[in-house]
């Protein structure tokens, strides 16, 4: 079922899926036509995919109301509490402008400021993630974003999932729209009559919705374009095997492209694993699934030692990094490349994944290699400022030219040689 593989040429990144040409053009189509009609856009495609027909497409006090009644008092607990995790971790993240000054009287400095407006993308139908909800809103709340939006589509009844209106509440979701897919995407970058655009569109979704982040990143900034789900688990002989086994499947059910990983220098361990992804896997509920992601995605890789296993784990940058292996914490160092990691066999991915704080948005597909989870950063942009005086210029102003006629950019130089030449005349006159 979980083949093994050679760590010399091991590798899982994959094309990253653009989609089919049909596909494509389906959504550029879609993105078009909302551009174009707006909400009655919106209406067509709700009905045509989602089954239901709506007038108006924001979730009201009244639902989200009954919401809250329809979630167990213990889940509500445990969002509130999760929501408080995120909140704490992501609030340590947070940079303040500052501002530097010269003995010559230049400032030079950086603003650093929220966005104003914010679309958080929620899968609907068959799926309900609160997490991603706080995942999301959480770390946009404590960035300071006053409008975080979201949208999500709706099921048959018309309505959204209690649990997703029960996380956005907790979040701090200001509007809350039901409509999904690539039109809600567009509604969200172009902007209706129901639903005015945003800055910045985050949150994962299928096929479509990741086609249409695409299509609209320029106008809107995305977070990310992300994979399907992947952990990678780097052992030794001491590691427990129905551990590693459970965590390999908790990724390996998302989906049948999610990607599971063992790397280890015991053969034995390699072994005991295998038996136990048998014995789990007729356990679960989701198996078909998990089955799919282990026989076509899924790997054991044996090396030589923990040396040549973390310089695998560094060139699959993986998602998830469990080190179940002796004394993690001296072995941190090593590990160049993850969007996450988990240290002993009580970290376990699931922790970060619903509670711990951190954030589950991580780059996919070896993306760690240049990117990082979901953070404030995602929510405030920087500006430069730039104070300069008269001193700095009277020193610095033909460097300044210099540079400007060697680009061929005379009307920069120019820019500078008249402040220069009014300095002169002052000088002489003085």
């Amino acid at each position: 079922m979980i083949k093994m593989v050679d760590a010399a040429t091991f590798d899982t990144r994959r094309s990253v899926d653009s989609g089919t040409r049909e596909q494509q053009e389906a959504v550029r189509e879609i993105l078009a036509r909302v551009k174009a009609e707006g909400d009655e856009a919106l209406r067509y495609y709700t009905e045509r995919f989602d089954g239901v027909r709506l007038q108006d497409f924001a979730v009201s006090e009244a639902e989200l109301a009954e919401a809250e009644q329809q979630v167990a008092p213990d889940v509500i607990e445990a969002l509130q509490e999760a929501a408080a995790n995120i909140r704490d971790f992501h609030q340590r993240q947070i940079q303040q402008s500052w501002f530097t000054t010269q003995p010559s009287g230049t400032l030079l400095g950086q603003l650093i400021r929220p966005l104003r407006r914010v679309g958080l993308y929620v899968p609907g139908g068959l799926a309900a993630y609160p997490s991603s909800v706080l995942m999301t809103g959480v770390t946009a709340q404590v960035a300071g974003v006053k409008e975080i939006v979201m949208v999500s589509p709706p099921g048959r009844d018309g309505k959204l999932h209690p649990a997703i209106l029960v996380a956005a509440r907790i979040a701090g979701v200001t509007e809350i729209y039901k409509v999904g897919g690539a039109q809600a995407i567009g509604a969200l970058a172009y902007g209706t009559a129901q639903i005015p655009a945003v800055d910045k569109i985050v949150g994962p979704g299928n096929i479509y919705v990741a086609l249409a982040k695409r299509e609209v990143f320029g106008l809107v900034d995305i977070d990310m374009v992300a994979g399907p789900s992947e952990i990678v688990v780097l052992a030794d002989e001491q590691a427990n095997p129905r551990y590693i086994a459970a965590d390999l499947l908790s990724q390996a059910e998302h989906d049948p492209l999610a990607s599971a990983v063992l790397i280890t220098p015991s053969p034995a361990l390699a072994e005991a694993v295998k038996a136990e992804l048998n014995r789990q896997l007729a356990e679960l509920p989701r198996r078909e699934i998990a089955a799919a992601s282990l026989q076509n995605h899924g790997a054991i890789c044996l090396v030589k030692d923990l040396d040549e296993g973390f310089a695998v784990v560094n060139r699959l940058a993986p998602e998830h990094l469990e080190l179940l292996i002796a004394d993690p914490f001296a072995h941190l160092g090593k590990v160049e490349n993850a969007g996450a990691v988990f240290l002993g066999e009580y970290s376990s991915e699931p922790v970060g994944d619903y509670f711990a704080g951190t954030n589950h948005v991580l780059p996919t597909n070896g993306t760690a290699r240049f990117s990082s989870p979901l953070s404030v950063d995602d929510f405030v942009k920087k500006t430069s400022v730039i104070s300069y005086s008269k001193r700095d210029l009277l020193r610095n102003g033909g460097k300044i030219i210099a540079l400007a006629e060697q680009e061929g950019l005379t009307a920069h130089a120019r820019a500078i040689g008249e402040r220069l030449g009014d300095l002169a005349d002052a000088s002489e006159k003085l």
